[in-house]
């Protein structure tokens, strides 16, 4: 004769009833931590970005000394030639979209399936909502993560606070970040004394500034710095 566990169907009950509570509390806190992260660098340096740490995680792991160069500065006291060069270099469209160049992101998208050269399609936007509250790497989360910090800075900062932020945690060399540490580790000047071929030549070693130098630089850094410096020319004054 067997019997029948009475407290199976309230115990499975109460467990899905815990578990719902929990992620629906997890989802709140999510939101709420992140609104109020949002709305504090809105006003406040950020101090750090995820990017520093897992840097200095590797210098430390490759028996190198950790070392990290950030001072935060004004966006007046950055030059406005480097305001231009990098949205010439990294988002031409930068002050017309709401965080989001959907034209940019579906030719790289083309030219990643037709096997050239992918140049990413991310708005410096996307760029400072991933440096300063994601972690590194490839992912359908992180990248849903992106879009929902993206609509956030877009809709709290504006865009001159962004390319504040930006300037100011962009890794722009190793162990570098942000354009007064750039300023001085490539030419021993202020970022506010940057010149229109001192800012495109820290622009175009963007896309992997540990690899490629501002100064000294390759050919291909060359033309590319050629070709930011031509954008400029026709670009006007940044107003945000």
């Amino acid at each position: 004769m067997t019997t029948k566990n009475k407290n199976t169907k309230p115990t499975n009950r109460t467990f899905f009833q815990k578990l719902k509570t929990f992620i629906w509390k997890a989802i709140l806190w999510f939101f709420g931590v992140s609104i109020f992260l949002v709305i504090l660098f809105k006003w406040v340096p950020v101090p750090f970005t995820p990017l520093m740490i897992t840097r200095a995680i590797e210098q430390k792991l490759d028996g190198k000394e950790m070392t990290c160069s950030h001072d935060w500065v004004a966006l007046e006291d950055i030059s406005p030639n480097l305001q231009k060069a990098v949205i010439a270099s990294e988002d031409g469209n930068f002050l017309k979209h709401n965080g989001f160049d959907f034209k940019a992101m579906q030719k790289a998208f083309k030219n990643n399936n037709r096997g050239k050269k992918l140049k990413g399609g991310s708005t410096i936007s996307q760029q400072t909502a991933k440096n300063v509250f994601l972690w590194q790497g490839r992912s359908y989360l992180r990248k849903g993560l992106e879009a929902y910090f993206t609509f956030l800075i877009e809709l709290v900062w504006g865009k001159e606070r962004i390319m504040e932020v930006y300037l100011n945690s962009i890794e722009m060399g190793n162990g570098v970040y942000g354009a007064e540490a750039a300023a001085e580790h490539w030419y021993q000047i202020d970022a506010k004394d940057l010149s229109k071929n001192q800012a495109a030549g820290i622009a175009a070693i963007l896309p992997n500034p540990r690899k490629f130098k501002a100064t000294n630089s390759t050919s291909y850094i060359e033309k590319r710095k050629s070709k930011i410096l031509r954008i400029m020319r026709y670009t006007g004054k940044v107003e945000y």
